[in-house]
């Protein structure tokens, strides 16, 4: 080979490495990236993970919102996981229960977290959580189940543009990683 193909190829090569080591970086910045990102269009419906101070709202008599409850499992959590309601007016303002159930459908004890998110993702902070199931792990015995109730409110300033809001939970099986 000629030193000119040598000296090009070297190049090529010099390149291509520092192409792999700007996607690797670029791979770990993705995650802190979308976080951000997230924060500022209020895109993901990230839920607090903590209970709120019931306060005293205002109600909002002349406005509903439709909450919607959806559930979901992760495949490997082997539940039964539903809303015992699925939809309910609310007026802002105003707090309300609902129930959900969950039971463990094999013969061991299971430890499981359902994991909220709200859509619009706009609406999350807007949306209140007293009370939930989903703040804590979640330990069944073998074929328990049981009933858990949320208790929310949904904020009297939320934008009128808002009419739905959906709620959703999906349970993950952590027994595994206990």
């Amino acid at each position: 080979m000629s030193d000119d193909v040598q000296l090009k190829n070297a190049k090529l090569v010099r390149t291509l490495l520092w192409v792999v080591v700007a996607m690797f970086g670029f791979g770990f910045a993705l995650v802190p990236l979308y976080d951000v990102l997230c924060e500022v269009t209020g895109l993901n419906g990230k839920v607090s993970g903590t209970a709120v101070a019931e306060i005293a709202y205002q109600v909002d008599k002349d406005r509903e919102v439709t909450v919607e409850f959806m559930t979901s499992l992760n495949e490997s959590a082997p539940m039964l996981f539903r809303a015992e309601t699925n939809k309910i007016k609310v007026h802002p303002g105003e707090y309300y229960t609902v129930n959900f159930y969950a039971e463990n459908l094999t013969d061991k004890v299971m430890v499981a977290q359902a994991i909220p998110s709200i859509s619009p993702g706009l609406a999350a902070e807007y949306f209140k959580k007293t009370e939930c199931f989903c703040f804590t792990e979640q330990t069944f015995k073998p074929h328990e189940g049981r009933v858990m109730p949320v208790r929310f409110a949904v904020n009297p300033e939320l934008p009128k543009q808002y009419k739905t809001i959906t709620l959703a939970y999906t349970f993950f099986d952590n027994t595994k990683t206990q």
